[in-house]
């Protein structure tokens, strides 16, 4: 694919025909469609219903950044080796930011109350503060927020 600027740098903007923002789609095999799109959504992140269907659901986590939650057959297409099993493996652990302490604490609790577990213990270094969890397949997500 392209987005139709050189390879390696973004595309431009359609309307500003400034440098466009990269995107960033995390693509992650789930045993159940069904229950890692509501398991997402009730993080608060929104499915993308244009590129949805029964092979994978499209989660919506910031104007940038998408989850692509695929059905096993269909994620090995993209994968040319073996496929790890995040229950007992990590190959990955996807960090976001917040933007308060309280927004941290607050994700990780709607992600165990969503049927997730905490992943490691809080972590706080200076002005740096985080926490951990996996969601209901095992991958590993990690929520960070930085003080100024």
């Amino acid at each position: 694919m392209s987005s139709g600027g050189v390879v390696g740098l973004p595309g431009r903007h359609p309307r500003t025909g400034g440098p466009m923002d990269r995107m960033i789609f995390v693509n992650l095999p789930v045993a159940d469609l069904g229950a890692a799109s509501r398991f997402y959504t009730g993080l608060g992140f929104r499915l993308d219903e244009r590129f949805t269907d029964e092979h994978a659901a499209c989660v919506v986590v910031s104007d940038t950044i998408c989850v692509m939650l695929l059905v096993p057959p269909f994620f090995a297409q993209f994968a040319p080796t073996p496929v790890s099993d995040p229950q007992r493996t990590t190959q990955v652990v996807n960090c976001l930011s917040a933007s308060t302490r309280d927004e941290v604490d607050d994700l990780v609790r709607r992600a165990v109350a969503a049927g997730g577990t905490e992943y490691r213990e809080p972590q706080e270094d200076g002005g740096m503060y985080g926490r951990s969890f996996t969601d209901i397949d095992g991958h590993a997500w990690e929520v960070m927020h930085m003080a100024a």
